[in-house]
């Protein structure tokens, strides 16, 4: 899924009630990496260095290693969205890898392609603009993800 396809399967679970049916594992999996991907984004961020006025800049990450943890970011995103919408196994397990495979594909449009940054660098590059219509505090994270 891209941005926009994972972005919208992020609203489409948000706006639905609990143990819905009609989410597909493909919606379910966008909406885990797009959740995973903001989640790891802000932690990230929140890391060590501080800059000079004292606020948390983050640290740089290699590619290899940022992909590793939004992968598991995903992954979890989408055990929690099942938790509370229900899927079975076999499209429990078809959520998780395409969960994987979406972040992957995003963190590569967005830094490597988007930005041909060398490694990922919260110093250096802004997060996707698709985060600032997405604020976890103004808007609560799909049920089940507001542990992050």
């Amino acid at each position: 899924m891209s941005w926009g396809e994972s972005e919208e399967a992020y609203r489409q679970v948000q706006q639905s009630e609990k143990h819905e049916g009609h989410l597909s594992h493909q919606v379910i999996a966008g909406a885990g990496a797009f959740a995973g991907f903001k989640a790891w984004e802000e932690h990230q961020r929140k890391q060590a260095p501080v800059n000079a006025s004292g606020t948390t800049i983050g640290k740089p990450v290699e590619h290899a290693n940022a992909k590793a943890a939004l992968a598991a970011f995903a992954t979890a995103g989408v055990e929690r969205l099942i938790e509370t919408k229900g899927l079975d196994k076999i499209d429990e397990h078809k959520a998780k890898k395409q969960a994987e495979e979406n972040a992957h594909r995003m963190y590569e449009q967005h830094y490597e392609q988007g930005h041909n940054a060398p490694h990922y660098n919260p110093q250096e590059h802004p997060p996707h603009p698709s985060f600032e219509n997405h604020q976890f505090g103004e808007h609560p994270r799909p049920k089940g993800l507001d542990q992050w």
